[in-house]
Parts: structure tokens; C-alpha cells; sequence
């Protein structure tokens, strides 16, 4: 490893020398904590501080109202930071900067800030040592006091309590869903899990809720009442109404006090629609947040034209070419529900699942869809192995055809083959997956 990194390449291999926590399933969570990245920041005097922070937590749909929010404050005419996580191709996408993902060059200088910093913290203490996560976080925000953004929105990684991007002061938080994810880790009750969610409440800070289950909700609302901080949630003082959705997107509308406007997104999920409610909400509660005329005028200028990469992402249409992250049962009944307004004639299935996900409710939700299926491996070491998932399949399906394909390209190409102008081809089941087919479908 060369004593400066220069280049992204060099960042990107320095950056996996460190511990990774989204690769490592098995560390344990209690071995998280804020103090590395805290320390880190210190050392790099407090990038965080000044910053106007939406900061988004949640089961499912984060990464989706991140990047909702960031289309209509932009349109809005703010310059905007987003930081998401995991990526689908290159590390790099998880910093955006004006709607775009941050130049390699000032991306690999951010790194290079923080390098001698992170590796003297590592000779000091090697046992608490910042992780992968810290670094991209701390790079992240050194990124943002760079390039003196109005507004920055972080995606919380894991949870939300122990999270690296709880060491932030936000102007406003966001809860979007809860659901059971990650019980190794956050606890195998809703309630569990919403009070590690709700770690990133702060007090007198609005907080912006989806809908969440009642026994999350009282948990939710319950440390909100604790820390002071004013409560919105989706259904109660604000609102998201469905219209109409299909192969063109989204057609709804959202209510919230004076705000009262319809909205069109090119979307193929209509839970995107309680994303986009949920977005909306939070970013008029920005301190500074315009008035309500003009956010409605960003909120239908952003979101006309807002792409939501690997998240039911329609690609092209002849045939219809569409790629999913879904990894969860309630994720990919979104999918078959988002696939079956779709007017296509054969539908093929490319499925590649992460050890410890719930093979059986995704397999359940998807499979009466598609008349093929082909399992593939797209990540060598989180991934099932596909003769597994195909044996899973043929358990579940009998009269679906089905082949195990290891190499994920060749599975992508091979479920392209034949195909005329009125079918579909699908990649869904994790975010290797997606990330790769974007790149093949596209």
C-alpha cells in the first residue's frame, strides 16, 4: 500500500484493509459503538459541525426516501450531499454531490484527509479501531463541509443507536419503516428493534415517521415524547393518497398542513409513494425549509424525473428489463406487485439471495410470477449457492423451470436470450445482484 493514496483505486483498497462490518455477518454488534468514528472525527475537527442534517433510518425504503428528498430539495434550488449505503457496483456511489456521485479525484483526497488519522487510531487501540463504515462516513462528511452543501442527508447503515451516522447534531430525523431485519443483531421483537432505530432521536429534533406496526409506533412515540422532539407520521398529520400506478410510474398525492399537492414520479413501486410522502414531510421541516408554494413547486419538478437506481428500476421496455434489490419477503411481494401491472406476455426470474435472508417468503412472494427461473451467485461469499437455491425453488415450485447458473453474467445473458419484445426479464433476490444487472441489462 503506497504511503499517499492519490487515486480511487488506491483509496478503495486502503479503505478495504479496514474492517467491514456489512461483509462481516458474524461480528458481533455489541462491538459496535460511536467511540472510533468519534474519536476519528475529532482528529479531523468536527467536519459534522454546521451542517443541516435529515438523517434516515428504517427497515426498508431509506435509501429510497434519501434519495426523494434530495430530488426535491435540489429542485428546490439547494446544493445537496447524500450519503447511502451499500452500493450496487462501485464504492464510490455512496457520496453524491449535487446529484451526482463525487469525482474520483476529490473522493480519493477526502480518504487521504483521514488515512494517517485512522491508522494512528489503529496502532493506538487496534480492538476499537475505526471501521470501514466509520471511514466512509467521516469521508463523507468531510466531503460535505468541502463543498459547503446547504443540506446533508446520511443514511443510517445498521440500526441507528450504535450507527456511525449517529454522531451527527441533524436538523431533522426520519424513521421509515420497521420491520424484523437483522435479529442477530437488533433484537428479534419489533419493539427491540424500533428502540435501536430510535436511537437517533434527539432532543427538541422533528422526527418523520412512515408507518410503522403498533408495537414499533408505541416505541417510537415513546422516545420522542422522552427527548421532546415533534412527531409527524405518515397517516396521521400527514397523508399519502394513491392514484394510479403502471408502466409510466406514479400518480398521488400528499397532504401535510398547508401543503397540499399532486405528484407524478417515473416509479414503479407504489410504496414510493409513502417514501415520497415521507421525504416531502421531512424536508419542510429543515429549518429554513421555504414556503409551502415553493416546496410544492420542487416536489413536482424533483420527483418528475427522480431515478431510485436498483429498486424495482424499470431499465427498458422490449422486453421489459427490471431490476430489484429485493432481500426480504415483504420487499418482494413489493416486487410481484409492482411486475404484475407490467403488460408483458413471458416473465423470466435471474435470483441470486445472501446467506440468512428469508429464502422461503421470497421465494413464495415471487415464483407464481414466472415461468423460469435461473439462480445464480452474484457475491462469492454472502451469496446461497445456487444449486441450493435451485433445489429451494424446485420445492417450492414444481412446474417452474429452473437452472443454476454460477457466473452471474452468463445468468443474466441467459435469461435475455429468446426473449421477444412483450416479455420480461427480472434480477432481484440482493444488492449484488441488482448492482451487477444494471450494468448487463441496462
Amino acid at each position: 500500500m503506497p504511503q499517499t493514496v492519490r487515486t480511487l483505486e488506491e483509496a478503495g483498497a486502503w479503505l478495504e484493509g479496514l474492517i467491514n462490518v456489512e461483509r462481516r455477518p458474524d461480528w458481533p454488534y455489541a462491538r459496535m459503538g460511536l467511540d472510533p468514528v468519534r474519536r476519528l472525527l475529532e482528529r479531523l475537527d468536527e467536519p459534522q459541525r454546521g451542517l443541516s442534517v435529515l438523517h434516515v433510518a428504517g427497515s426498508k425504503g431509506k435509501g429510497s426516501t434519501a434519495l426523494l428528498a434530495e430530488a426535491v430539495l435540489r429542485a428546490g434550488g439547494e446544493r445537496v450531499g447524500v450519503f447511502t449505503s451499500p452500493h450496487l457496483v462501485r464504492w464510490s456511489e455512496r457520496f453524491r454531490i449535487d446529484g451526482r456521485e463525487v469525482e474520483g479525484e476529490r473522493l480519493a483526497a477526502a480518504v487521504e484527509r483521514l488515512r494517517p488519522h485512522v491508522d494512528a487510531l489503529r496502532a493506538e487501540t487496534p480492538e476499537n479501531a475505526p471501521t470501514f463504515f466509520d471511514a466512509t462516513t467521516a469521508a463523507a462528511l468531510l466531503l460535505f463541509q468541502e463543498a459547503g452543501v446547504q443540506r446533508a442527508i446520511l443514511e443510517v447503515g445498521l440500526g441507528g443507536r450504535l450507527d456511525s451516522t449517529n454522531v451527527v447534531e441533524p436538523a431533522v430525523c426520519v424513521i421509515t419503516t420497521i420491520e424484523l431485519e437483522h435479529t442477530d443483531r437488533l433484537g428479534d421483537t419489533l419493539a427491540a428493534i424500533a428502540g435501536e432505530k430510535a436511537g437517533i432521536v434527539k432532543p427538541g429534533v422533528p422526527l418523520v415517521t412512515g408507518a410503522l406496526p403498533d408495537e414499533a409506533a408505541r416505541v417510537v412515540e415513546g422516545v420522542a415524547r422522552e427527548q421532546g422532539a415533534p412527531l409527524a407520521r405518515l397517516g396521521h398529520e400527514f397523508s399519502s393518497e394513491l392514484h394510479s400506478v403502471g408502466p409510466d410510474g406514479l400518480a398521488f398525492r400528499v397532504r401535510d398542513g398547508r401543503l397540499d399537492v399532486d405528484l407524478r414520479a417515473p416509479l414503479l413501486c407504489p410504496r414510493q409513494a409513502d417514501n415520497a410522502a415521507v421525504a416531502l414531510a421531512a424536508a419542510g421541516r429543515l429549518p429554513g425549509a421555504p414556503p409551502v408554494e415553493d416546496l410544492a413547486r420542487a416536489a413536482v419538478a424533483g420527483l418528475a424525473s427522480v431515478r431510485l437506481p436498483g429498486r424495482i428500476e424499470l431499465l427498458g421496455r422490449a422486453p421489459w428489463r427490471v431490476v430489484d434489490s429485493a432481500h426480504t419477503a415483504a420487499s418482494a411481494r413489493a416486487l410481484a406487485e409492482a411486475l404484475a401491472r407490467l403488460p408483458a406476455r413471458r416473465a423470466r426470474l435471474v435470483l441470486s439471495v445472501s446467506a440468512g435472508k428469508d429464502l422461503a417468503g421470497i421465494l413464495d412472494a415471487l415464483l407464481p410470477g414466472f415461468e423460469s427461473v435461473t439462480v445464480t451467485r452474484a457475491e462469492p461469499t454472502r451469496s446461497l449457492k445456487p444449486a441450493d437455491v435451485a433445489a429451494a425453488v424446485r420445492a417450492a415450485a414444481p412446474g417452474t423451470a429452473v437452472r443454476a447458473v454460477p457466473n452471474p453474467h452468463m445468468a443474466l445473458r441467459a435469461a435475455l436470450e429468446g426473449l421477444g419484445e412483450g416479455d420480461l426479464v427480472c434480477a432481484a433476490g440482493s444488492v449484488y445482484l441488482a448492482g451487477l444487472a444494471r450494468q448487463v441489462l441496462g
